[in-house]
């Protein structure tokens, strides 16, 4: 192979590595659709229902303890959901392909509800095609954006924003 050749694919290989780990913004819902199911147990064996968070943005979260991306943005989500909580704003972690004492390990960092997904059930519908995957729905439930790979806290903040009810009915 000349080398020219394997330098130009190195180059494409390195680009498209770099946009699943640093977050570029991937469509794969049109804007306005309704969100699929999820009622997951989280961690601490209560069932989580996204339909029951209505009037709430929220970022669902796909991810899992093995992968790396993962690991980086939890401290930005972690950030986000802290600084937003109280604005009417929710992250559920769907942790995916994680051993519980493996999650069990990670949970104190993460504030927010880790739901457990051991059958990997919720990404077929919510059209996950690796970790992690951010989809961002409004308060009346409502795709409005997804991230594929780690997305950093400004990225979210900037896309939550415009969509927080001006009020918030405390839950």
């Amino acid at each position: 192979m000349k080398p020219w050749l394997r330098l130009a694919l190195l180059a494409v290989a390195a680009v498209l590595a770099a946009e699943l780990l640093y977050g570029r913004s991937t469509p794969s819902f049109t804007p306005g659709e309704d969100h699929p199911p999820l009622a997951l147990p989280a961690l601490d064996g209560r069932t989580v229902d996204l339909a029951d968070l209505r009037g709430k943005v929220v970022a669902v979260n796909f991810w899992a303890t093995w992968c790396g991306p993962c690991q980086v943005e939890l401290p930005a989500l972690a950030q986000v959901w802290r600084d937003h909580r109280d604005n009417c704003f929710e992250i559920l972690g769907v942790a995916e392909e994680s051993a519980r004492a493996d999650l069990l390990r990670v949970a104190p960092s993460i504030p927010y509800p880790i739901l457990v997904d051991e059958r990997a059930s919720a990404v077929g519908p919510w059209r996950v095609p690796g970790y992690p995957r951010t989809v961002l729905i409004d308060a009346e439930g409502k795709i409005r954006g997804t991230f594929q790979g780690a997305v950093h806290a400004r990225q979210l903040e900037d896309a939550i924003r415009p969509l927080l009810p001006g009020t918030c009915p405390r839950s």
